[in-house]
């Protein structure tokens, strides 16, 4: 029975990315396919891939590095056979110097034999272990984006790369905040625990309304904001270290792989 329900996640993944790819899908993932792990994914010259390794070295909760390509390899086997860097993923900021120039639907004609990926792990593969655990998440509820903030907790700096993290937020009963912490805890490839819960204003964030990226959702009175590590931070790492060129995804439209969201578990 395993393997059949295995199977259907496969086939579901890989007709996803075929939407993807010939450009009918181009909206947000979380939600979809769940079971399976979904990826932040940055792009860089050579020359700069090795500064940015250190950098998810030295942040491994922002930044858990699930896959790194060799240069110039558009494909990414241990993710999944049939995924290509270069068209898999609904839509990608194109930095130039620090920069967002473009939002495309594919990056073939920015790609070159010295350009590296690498695929971090993300918060939408441990929302499969909440809502299994019978947790309910407010933006898939309401069919939004995660809300996304940016915070004063500093990064450790590598090189030209630093900045402050990002974090996504969804609310929770307090009872139900510990469970969440329970079962992320056992997915630091997915970042893991929370990073801080309630008093918003103790990390920066103003106005929980007023995401810097994603869409808000409502806190009600009852409840309490969870914050995770967001796989956006290195986008914040991005502008500030000005590479000459740089890709990643759209915040909220991910990379779906093939690798189930049990592989990354560590309990």
């Amino acid at each position: 029975m395993a393997n059949n329900q295995n199977a259907e996640l496969l086939d579901k993944a890989r007709l996803l990315r075929h939407d993807i790819r010939d450009g009918s899908f181009t909206g947000y993932t979380s939600g979809l396919v769940p079971g399976l792990v979904q990826g932040n994914v940055v792009i860089l010259p050579k020359v700069w891939a090795e500064d940015f390794l250190l950098y998810c070295y030295l942040n491994p909760v922002s930044c858990p590095l699930i896959s790194m390509s060799k240069p110039g390899d558009a494909m990414v086997p241990a993710l999944g056979a049939d995924i290509d860097i270069r068209t898999d993923i609904p839509q990608y900021n194109v930095f130039k110097d620090g920069e967002l120039v473009e939002q495309v639907t594919d990056i073939e004609q920015y790609w070159s034999d010295d350009m590296v990926s690498f695929v971090l792990g993300c918060s939408f593969s441990f929302e499969e272990a909440l809502l299994r655990a019978g947790l309910s998440i407010r933006n898939i509820d309401l069919d939004r984006n995660v809300s996304m903030f940016e915070t004063n907790i500093a990064t450790a700096p590598s090189a030209k790369f630093f900045g402050n993290t990002v974090v996504t937020m969804r609310p929770f009963k307090p009872a139900d905040a510990i469970r969440a912490i329970q079962i992320t805890t056992r997915l630091p490839k997915a970042h893991g625990a929370p990073i801080h819960i309630g008093m918003p204003n103790t990390i920066g964030i103003e106005d929980l309304a007023k995401p810097e990226y994603g869409d808000s959702v409502p806190v009600n009175d009852d409840e309490i904001p969870v914050f995770w590590a967001c796989g956006v931070t290195p986008q914040v790492a991005i502008r500030n270290a000005k590479p000459p060129l740089c890709i990643t995804h759209v915040p909220g439209k991910m990379l779906v792989t093939d690798k189930l969201n049990d592989e990354l578990a560590v309990l």
